[in-house]
């Protein structure tokens, strides 16, 4: 039994070192949060090595060490009480110090006025005694469990996944804590205990990555929301500038997506073309045009042919485009959506042959998002009218489309493109020029 027992101590101490390393290492709680924490399981430890020195042969003692062990045993039944106390001030609750204080100044008292008289526990012709009193420390003890009931409640209202997290830690504490007082065999209340510190926190310390993981998706959504806002509020405020390109966003937005979606079923640039790319690159097709808000009105608007000097001003768009998104974008979302959007504004007329602008890029050189954006943009602006031309029929559109596969678009995009005609007639029957 003595065996047994010792292991059950050292078991005790290893969870307790446990918990106390990972306390100190983990940068989920502030220092009072972890001072607490680390409180209740030096407590812990504590408790169960006092017990062990009074009850590690029995009830029975030597009586040379019978003053320290009274001593122990006076601090033992005063701090069991209060390790609730020390739990919940790891838990967030607020005036721990002053109930804390209270606890252990009213059950040290308590100890040391009975002490002396053996009206709790004593030691006496060499054998461990609980007194008459003993009821005492139990009703302290079941007090504290009682409190703890009530933190955990209120503390776990505070989470979102409150009920179970709460219902276990409940269940923990009095599986803890009465079980063992309700056995004869005091010997295991520590242990018990031990476990169920090590169960509440486990807990708790779920309960709060939950809660973090929820806030980190709503401070998510909250950030693309904001990137959508932008994304809409800079294209409408291309639009604006030239009433003629009507709804020439919202159809090249479900142009290039319709086509990166077609691509992917027909297992062309799959491993790039994820749900997430697709999602993104419909998201942030609206700001293919963005660079056009650095470009005079004398040139956007002209009603007739651009002149070559006038023309070389207006290619100016796509390289100021890439410029607009970062400074816009810069320190409100992260790099790689930046360059994507980037990638749009930047490099949709560059040309598959390396003909186009602003930079010369020749097939797989330029991005692949950019690649779709062309199709779709120059599919819309064919047919539709502008302050310099007029709409031409859909199907010469689509011919011009297949006549410039491989020199101005990637041809294995375009090819999918005119395999599914219909779709793009759709969507240009059900938004139209506003």
């Amino acid at each position: 039994m003595e065996v047994f027992y010792l292991a059950t101590i050292i078991i005790v101490l290893l969870l307790m070192m446990s918990m106390t390393i990972h306390v100190l290492g983990y940068s989920g709680f502030n220092k009072t949060q972890k001072g607490w924490f680390i409180a209740t399981f030096v407590s812990v430890s504590f408790c169960a090595l006092a017990e062990f020195a009074v009850h590690y042969n029995g009830d029975a003692y030597n009586e040379k060490f019978g003053v320290i062990l009274t001593i122990l045993t006076i601090l033992q039944f005063s701090l069991s009480p209060c390790l609730a106390v020390l739990f919940a001030g790891a838990l967030g609750m607020k005036y721990q110090k002053i109930v804390g204080t209270a606890f252990l100044a009213f059950n040290l008292g308590m100890q040391l006025i009975c002490a002396p008289f053996g009206w709790i526990f004593k030691f006496s012709d060499g054998v461990y005694q609980r007194g008459p009193a003993f009821i005492a420390y139990i009703i302290a003890y079941f007090g504290s469990l009682i409190y703890m009931i009530f933190v955990l409640i209120v503390v776990g209202r505070k989470f979102n996944h409150r009920d179970v997290g709460t219902i276990v830690m409940v269940f923990v504490v009095l599986v803890a804590g009465v079980l063992p007082m309700t056995i004869a065999n005091v010997r295991i209340a520590y242990p018990a205990v031990s476990i169920s510190a090590c169960i509440c926190y486990v807990y708790y310390n779920d309960l709060v990555q939950q809660d973090i993981s929820a806030e980190l998706s709503k401070n998510q959504k909250r950030v693309t929301e904001i990137q959508m806002h932008i994304t809409s509020g800079l294209a409408n405020l291309i639009e604006s500038r030239d009433t003629e390109t009507g709804g020439h966003v919202a159809r090249t937005k479900l142009y290039v997506e319709t086509l990166a979606k077609d691509a992917k079923a027909e297992g062309i640039y799959t491993d790039i073309l994820t749900d997430e790319y697709i999602s993104l690159l419909a998201e942030l097709a609206p700001m293919h045009d963005v660079g056009k808000i650095l470009v005079s009105d004398k040139i956007l608007c002209k009603p007739g042919k651009l002149t070559p000097e006038e023309y070389e001003e207006m290619k100016k768009h796509a390289k100021f485009g890439g410029h607009v998104v970062r400074d816009v974008l810069q320190g409100v979302t992260e790099e790689n959506y930046i360059s994507f959007a980037s990638d749009i504004a930047t490099y949709h007329h560059e040309r598959w042959s390396g003909g186009g602008y602003p930079e010369g890029l020749k097939g797989e050189e330029i991005p692949l998002c950019a690649r779709l954006m062309a199709i779709a943009d120059v599919f819309d602006a064919l047919i539709s009218k502008r302050c310099y031309k007029e709409a031409i029929p859909t199907e010469e559109a689509f011919k011009i489309i297949e006549e410039e596969s491989g020199t101005h678009f990637d041809p294995k995009l375009v090819q999918v493109f005119l395999k599914h005609k219909e779709k793009y007639i759709e969507i240009n029957s059900s938004i139209g020029e506003n």
